[in-house]
């Protein structure tokens, strides 16, 4: 893969809308999130950041994102909205959506654990994290999401050595242009953040439903502190909050520091 191919071009993914992300190659990089992350300052439109090796990529709450060169799609997408941080609730459950509708519309059949899980055949397939931030002050009317995407495509004994849980590849992806499915997901995710800044999750919330691995099923949910909810998944909110129903009633979990698997018991 050869990195200047795409970097002197000076990559330009254009919507029918008008609008435009630019699009960065690197060759390795410790983190796309954390890059783009220290450049918000410095961005004036959707910044796109695509690395072929990622030494530190980062999973939700600190976890390590394992992968290697040739064998996942690794980017981070910095997006501008015209609405508040506090208006971002639901935002990773959204971009689940949107790509599992594109993932399957490529022949990968793949359904959503929540809040932030691409699974096939119950095994993570890829993995989001997403990292908010406002735009010029704690109070602004206006934010920033740099939103990383980790997406395997093969899965080399050494990345399997290292994971904690059984982990999926789309193999039938292995050899699509890497370029051409990137150009996929940022159409698909640029559609999607467009609605999202002017309606936020609502009109996604019936879509996640409809992919959510769990729905139906019991579950352990496990909170940072300690606590513990034994329930059966019965959707999402407006907000993508996990809508549980426990022995005590209804339950909703914001997905900030929980911990979803299935219950055994």
């Amino acid at each position: 893969m050869n990195a200047e191919r795409f970097a002197d071009a000076g990559v330009l993914c254009q919507q029918e809308d008008g609008r435009r992300i630019h699009v960065e190659v690197v060759t390795e990089t410790a983190s796309t999130n954390t890059d783009l992350l220290a450049r918000l300052p410095f961005l004036t439109s959707a910044t796109a950041l695509w690395a072929l090796r990622q030494t530190a990529g980062r999973g939700r709450n600190g976890r390590r994102w394992y992968s290697a060169e040739g064998a996942s799609l690794t980017f981070s997408l910095a997006w501008p909205f015209s609405r508040a941080v506090r208006g971002l609730s639901g935002l990773s459950l959204a971009v689940g959506v949107a790509l599992t509708e594109t993932l399957i519309a490529m022949g990968v059949p793949v359904m959503l654990k929540w809040p932030n899980d691409i699974l096939a055949d119950g095994r993570k397939l890829a993995g989001i994290l997403v990292e908010t931030r406002a735009a010029g002050g704690g109070d602004s009317a206006q934010s920033w999401a740099v939103i990383g995407v980790g997406l395997n495509l093969g899965l080399p004994e050494q990345v399997r050595r290292q994971l904690d849980n059984p982990a999926a590849s789309a193999g039938g992806l292995a050899d699509m242009d890497r370029p051409v499915l990137l150009a996929k997901l940022l159409d698909a995710l640029a559609d999607m953040l467009g609605i999202f800044d002017q309606s936020g999750f609502a009109p996604f919330a019936g879509q996640w439903r409809r992919y959510d691995y769990h729905h139906g099923r019991k579950v352990c949910v496990q909170g940072e502190a300690g606590q513990e909810w034994l329930g059966v998944v019965a959707g999402v909110n407006a907000e993508g909050m996990l809508h549980l129903e426990t022995d005590s009633g209804a339950v909703f979990l914001r997905s900030g520091d929980v911990s979803l698997r299935p219950h055994k018991g």
